[in-house]
């Protein structure tokens, strides 16, 4: 059995961890509000982004626009949002495994695939299995700016209008609560061919319904860039929400562990004061006999 004294400072350096634990856990929680408010703001303005882009390609008749036209996938980037730092229990694992997952299924299928990954995380596991990473974007996640998401979807467009990507998915976290964060894949080139054949049937029902000055055509160039910015500037808010909610749970649970742990160490200092007082009682008695 462990010296009481071994057994103090056991429970000193559980109570230095609690203490670091407890400080992440309520700047995590600070952080998440803004993070959360940020989000809250912003999905309505991208849901409606989305849809006005979609309607001006359908009333354009645009559907052979580069970045809307689908070809044969023969390679295919894969943009992975992870978090600079860790200490945020399975939210950077489980957005990697879902991306490893899917390169898996593409590859299945004869097409290659490379790795766009943003966040240091992200980036050092998909260099330790040896993916091959196109582009990489680090030091942001924790506030990311709209010029972030500027810089990725540059990069991705070029790489797909120079016919270096010819299909681009998206996974992310999506923040739901502080407890709960769901992986979410999406495509993000070309625009999926179900949604714009829903909006030429939205279109045949309301025909001359929407107008557009200037002209759908004219529009659609930057409409279509402006979309896909505030659709990733969407999901790094989200991504961001999600890493501090999950932060902020594996610090409260790893700061509820140290309690359970400080319990277990002060019950073991007990006994072995215990023992060590029952000791010396049975060698005074001894004394004492031998003495008689």
């Amino acid at each position: 059995m462990a010296s009481q004294q071994d057994i103090k400072r056991r429970i000193q350096s559980v109570r230095n961890t609690r203490k670091i634990t407890k400080a992440l856990e309520l700047v995590s929680a600070s952080k998440l509000r803004r993070a959360q408010l940020r989000i809250e703001a912003l999905r309505p303005y991208a849901d409606r982004m989305r849809d006005l882009m979609m309607e001006a390609a359908s009333h354009a008749h645009l559907h052979g626009h580069p970045l809307l036209t689908r070809r044969e996938a023969r390679r295919v980037g894969i943009i992975v949002l992870t978090a600079d730092r860790g200490l945020a229990g399975a939210f950077n694992g489980q957005v990697v495994r879902r991306a490893l997952q899917l390169g898996s299924e593409q590859e299945a299928q004869g097409r290659e695939v490379v790795y766009l990954p943003v966040g240091r995380k992200g980036l050092g596991t998909l260099r330790f299995r040896r993916r091959e990473v196109l582009s990489s974007w680090t030091g942001f996640s924790d506030r990311p700016e709209y010029k972030d998401a500027e810089a990725i979807v540059e990069a991705a467009v070029t790489a797909y209008s120079a016919d270096e990507l010819d299909l681009v998915l998206l996974v992310y976290n999506r923040f739901v609560s502080a407890l709960s964060q769901n992986v979410e894949d999406i495509e993000l080139l070309p625009i999926p061919e179900g949604e714009l054949a829903e909006l030429d049937a939205q279109e045949r029902a309301h025909q001359g319904e929407l107008l557009f000055e200037p002209e759908a055509g004219e529009m659609l160039e930057s409409l279509l860039r402006t979309s896909l910015e505030v659709t990733l500037y969407r999901a790094l808010l989200e991504s961001t929400a999600s890493e501090h909610g999950a932060r902020m749970t594996a610090m409260r649970n790893a700061s509820e562990n140290a309690n359970d742990l400080i319990s277990a160490y002060t019950l073991a200092m007990n006994r072995a004061r215990q023992a060590e007082i029952t000791q010396e009682i049975l060698e005074v008695v001894a004394g004492a006999d031998a003495l008689q």
